[in-house]
């Protein structure tokens, strides 16, 4: 069964403009599932008997693997890296759109492996895990958009618990274990880690990397996750367990090969105009692109993060990030954080093209934690030089918890994450 996804209205639109459009994202995501509900042909190069006869065929006649009902669809294009240039030159022949879907769980080759970048002929639509709204958990009752567009939130009722977010946080938001449960819906995420630091980060790029260093990272990576972390601080978490070669090169090296796998996905800094002389930290916040990485290269269950509330409020804030990144990219906008020298902190500030922003604290929940998000966003907003940039749309305190969303008084909307959609 097909759960509707948020990509499949971007798809049809960049499709609709394109020649080709290449989904990225990482591995079990739904890219090629979401891609074949609109392709009508397809050539399948994960399957490694197509991807042997095709490297034979593009030898003879790179064209002919282009051939079949547009749009066409090319799975794991990035097998065959020539491709690229065939298919960019195929667009420009044919002169219309709607011609090829290419789908790929690791970057595009570095700019001297192909002879044009795909500028203005290749679209591009990134892919992540499942939002709780796409998965079905969200009941969708609060709308982004309606708050970009000044509306208030009648009280809404929340129906996750706290163990429900924990169980969904280890759960993640990978398709496949969307439709399991219990156990065996964790198992996924556990096997996508051990897949990532046991074959894939070692076959990305050819640099045969060590496992469990990979798996030390990572541990590093999920202890700081959210955080402003250097290389430094990862070299000292690994370095007890490590030899005396590993420097901040080579954990720069894997993190990078991380990025290529799209596991390691970080928040950049925003930048708004300032009535103060308060200066920007521009260092990214680091994320992972889906929560049950993070507890699942910690070796923690639902019950281990409600005992331990300072590592769940970590790791629902990566939930969030990654829920508000789905949304965001429906909205036509982006998601970055905010941090200065005072120590003022904004978790994720939801930028659309237009210029409408909006500024949003996550916090688990409870009367104490939502006033110290409520303070964080009135000190924020004061901030801003409004004569040079316009006021926030919304301010919001994305819950893990909470029986309702709901605007205060001043203002300010509370939305449990289980409310929430674009």
């Amino acid at each position: 069964m097909y759960k509707n996804r948020i990509a499949d209205g971007l798809l049809a639109r960049k499709i609709a403009g394109k020649g080709a459009v290449l989904i990225e994202g990482p591995k079990w995501c739904g890219k090629t599932t979401t891609a074949t509900q609109q392709a009508k042909s397809l050539l399948d190069l994960g399957d490694s008997k197509v991807l042997k006869n095709s490297r034979t065929m593009f030898e003879i006649d790179p064209y002919v693997l282009l051939d079949g009902e547009i749009p066409r669809l090319i799975d794991e294009w990035q097998t065959i890296p020539d491709l690229w240039d065939t298919i960019r030159s195929a667009v420009d022949k044919r002169g219309e759109p709607t011609q090829f879907i290419l789908t790929g769980s690791t970057v595009t080759p570095e700019a001297e492996e192909t002879v044009h970048s795909g500028t203005g002929r290749i679209g591009r639509l990134r892919m992540r895990t499942m939002s709780l709204y796409e998965s079905g958990e969200s009941s969708g009752s609060v709308s982004i958009e309606d708050l970009f567009n000044g509306g208030k939130i009648s009280p809404r009722q929340n129906a996750l618990s706290i163990e429900d977010i924990a169980f969904l946080a280890c759960r993640g938001g990978w398709p496949a274990a969307t439709m399991m449960e219990g156990e065996i819906a964790l198992d996924q995420a556990i096997d996508y880690y051990d897949s990532v630091v046991d074959y894939d980060i070692k076959r990305v790029d050819g640099v045969r990397r060590d496992s469990q260093r990979a798996r030390r990272l990572l541990r590093s990576f999920a202890r700081n996750i959210a955080g402003q972390v250097s290389y430094a601080t990862y070299k000292a978490d690994m370095a007890s367990n490590d030899s005396d070669t590993l420097d901040e090169d080579t954990v720069a090296d894997y993190i990078k090969a991380l990025k290529k796998l799209y596991v390691v996905e970080d928040l950049e800094a925003w930048n708004p105009n300032l009535r103060s002389k308060a200066a920007i930290r521009t260092s990214d916040t680091r994320h992972l692109v889906d929560p049950s990485i993070a507890t699942a290269a910690l070796g923690i269950g639902p019950k281990d993060l409600i005992s331990d509330l300072d590592t769940f409020g970590l790791i629902f804030e990566n939930m969030a990030v990654r829920d508000l990144r789905v949304y965001a990219e429906a909205l036509s906008g982006k998601l970055y954080h905010y941090r200065d020298n005072t120590g003022l902190e904004c978790d994720a500030v939801l930028h659309r093209r237009n210029g409408t922003y909006g500024l949003i604290e996550v916090k688990l929940g409870g009367e104490k934690k939502i006033e110290e998000g409520v303070a964080s966003l009135m000190a924020l907003a004061d901030k801003i030089d409004t004569t040079k940039m316009s006021k926030p749309s919304f301010m919001m305190v994305l819950t893990a918890v909470g029986d309702y969303a709901y605007t205060r008084p001043d203002g300010i909307h509370v939305v449990p994450i289980g409310c929430l959609k674009n």
